[in-house]
């Protein structure tokens, strides 16, 4: 069975149409959806088997899946993870919404992946409408993973109506939000407290330090 299509405004999201989207990820189903770097696949962070879907999809065992979550602000941040300095959060503050992805230590607030307790986890403010207001209306936390695919030249892909055509048979619902990105998140390591470049993509830390 196809996953549902839904097209939205990414400048002015139909709340209408984002509820819509809300019920399939609170009934567990996976949604692909637009952010500011490339098309990402996501689930609520709370439902279980939900995530185990997502595993599925990805293809990972769950203690290889890194859990890398979008969060609608800063103030749902410091509810998952565990304190941050002051100069590190000052930095952070600047640098979202925006492409990055921020790993830092977990708090005992993260649920579980699939019986595997996680230390660590990766955060993201994307500057984008769409999964920020997706995030506000659940009322938590999505997890979120780059859509992928095994085609080399177009390893990650932008076509929303191609998109629905190649993965609308694995999910359970896509999000049209017009053409995405092709560059990834660039991913920052502060579980030292020092920021570590750990992939380099389209947000350069180095403007906010």
């Amino acid at each position: 069975m196809m996953a549902e299509l839904f097209r939205i405004n990414p400048d002015n999201p139909q709340e209408r149409v984002l509820n819509e989207v809300v019920k399939v990820l609170k009934k567990g189903g996976l949604v692909i959806y637009p952010t500011d770097t490339v098309y990402g696949v996501g689930c609520d962070l709370t439902n279980q088997a939900a995530l185990k879907k997502l595993i599925r999809f990805k293809g990972l065992k769950p203690n290889k899946m890194n859990l890398a979550f979008i969060c609608y602000d800063l103030s749902d941040i410091t509810n998952y993870v565990k304190h941050i300095e002051t100069p590190a959060f000052r930095v952070i503050k600047k640098a979202l919404p925006g492409p990055f992805t921020f790993i830092m230590k977990a708090s005992s607030s993260v649920p579980k992946l699939v019986d595997t307790k996680k230390k660590e986890v990766g955060i993201r403010v994307p500057d984008h409408n769409i999964p920020r207001e997706l995030v506000r209306l659940l009322g938590n936390p999505i997890v979120t993973t780059s859509l992928k695919q095994e085609d080399e030249i177009l390893e990650y892909p932008t076509d929303p109506e191609l998109i629905y055509e190649d993965y609308g048979n694995q999910v359970d619902a896509v999000i049209d939000g017009g053409y995405g990105n092709i560059h990834l998140s660039t991913v920052v390591n502060l579980v030292d407290g020092d920021f570590e470049v750990i992939r380099q993509g389209q947000g350069n830390i180095e403007d906010y330090l």
